[in-house]
């Protein structure tokens, strides 16, 4: 009786011991991994799910004249243990080594400069370059150029000496990743003269109208109707103090006391704060700008025009935006400035 009674539980007994071996057992291989998007681009970054057309077709970034700010995104700073200074004043760089992109991960977020990161802009992030600048980008692969407005900092990456936004490494065909390139960044001269548009031919300037020279008594521009009134001695224009070593107008005037006179300026229109008859004459009225109003410090130039020194201001791509800087100096300098076309 008791054996009859406990068959029934060890059949049942025996039928799951032989289910149980009969199961599949769990799977230890690791769960498939994503596959990594179209180019090979981490997850992180990269371009749209959708382009805008015609990109190819966006302008280059057009030079002007910015003062390089001071402080903010030109403070000397260090990312990943690695120490970086900006560069302080308005210099020539030229550099060759590797650039690369940026896209959706950074769109539509603030830069080093405060502004929001456009990808289909012509803009590119730099290391040591003064914010803002312009630069020049070669592919020496495929000979293509472009210019780029300089509003970012980085790559933080061995070798890699620019970080371009998108629209840029397009225009470069250097969508697929990092590509050689040859990097210049354009100075004040190279806009203020035009130098960075290469290839084309600066017009013969336009006679200016009646001059400002600096009146022997008050040592203030006076308005002259005649070149030959602007025969003005040097010494009638007060020397300026020194202006700190900290403004980039500053650094060229003492690497430069005498600035490099030009005979042929950008197309546009142009600021005339005085006519000297000597260099000297002019380039001690530069100064003296320079510490009343540090603002026009990358505006300022000087050219020769026949027996003349000129000092003007610019260039201003339209005559409405001289005329408002004329009209700036004329209250911040009691100063009669006229304006001045060149074509």
């Amino acid at each position: 009786m008791l054996m009859s009674k406990s068959l029934p539980a060890l059949v049942l007994l025996a039928l799951l011991v032989g289910c149980a071996s009969r199961a599949p057992a769990p799977s230890t291989a690791p769960a498939p991994r994503p596959a990594p998007p179209a180019g090979g681009w981490p997850a992180r970054d990269g371009p749209d799910a959708v382009i805008p057309p015609d990109l190819h077709k966006v302008p280059d970034a057009a030079p002007k004249l910015e003062n390089i700010r001071k402080g903010g995104p030109n403070k000397p700073y260090e990312v990943l243990g690695q120490r970086y200074e900006p560069m302080a004043g308005d210099e020539p760089l030229i550099e060759r080594g590797l650039a690369s992109w940026y896209g959706r991960k950074f769109h539509g977020r603030p830069t080093a400069s405060g502004e929001i990161y456009n990808m289909y802009a012509m803009t590119a992030a730099h290391p040591t370059m003064p914010i803002p600048s312009y630069a020049r980008v070669r592919n020496p692969k495929n000979g293509r150029e472009i210019i780029v407005r300089v509003n970012d900092r980085g790559p933080f990456h061995r070798g890699r000496i620019i970080d371009l936004s998108y629209t840029a490494a397009l225009k470069l065909d250097l969508l697929r990743g990092v590509g050689a390139v040859e990097l210049e960044r354009l100075t004040y001269e190279d806009i203020r003269t035009g130098a960075w548009m290469r290839g084309s031919e600066p017009a013969a300037p336009v006679e200016p109208p009646p001059i400002y020279v600096a009146s022997e008594a008050s040592g203030a521009p006076a308005l002259s109707t005649t070149a030959s009134v602007a025969a003005v001695p040097p010494a009638a224009v007060p020397a300026a103090t020194a202006v700190p070593t900290t403004d980039p107008a500053a650094l060229l005037a003492d690497e430069a006391p005498l600035p490099q006179i030009r005979t042929v300026a950008a197309p546009g229109f142009w600021v005339q704060l005085g006519a000297f008859s000597q260099l000297a004459g002019a380039e001690s009225f530069r100064q003296q700008l320079l510490k009343e109003a540090d603002w026009m410090a990358p505006l300022l130039a000087v050219f020769k025009d026949r027996a003349l020194h000129r000092l003007q201001a610019g260039p201003y791509p339209t005559r409405e935006d001289a005329r408002q800087a004329a009209e700036r100096v004329r209250q911040a300098l009691a100063l009669q400035p006229v304006v001045v076309e060149r074509r």
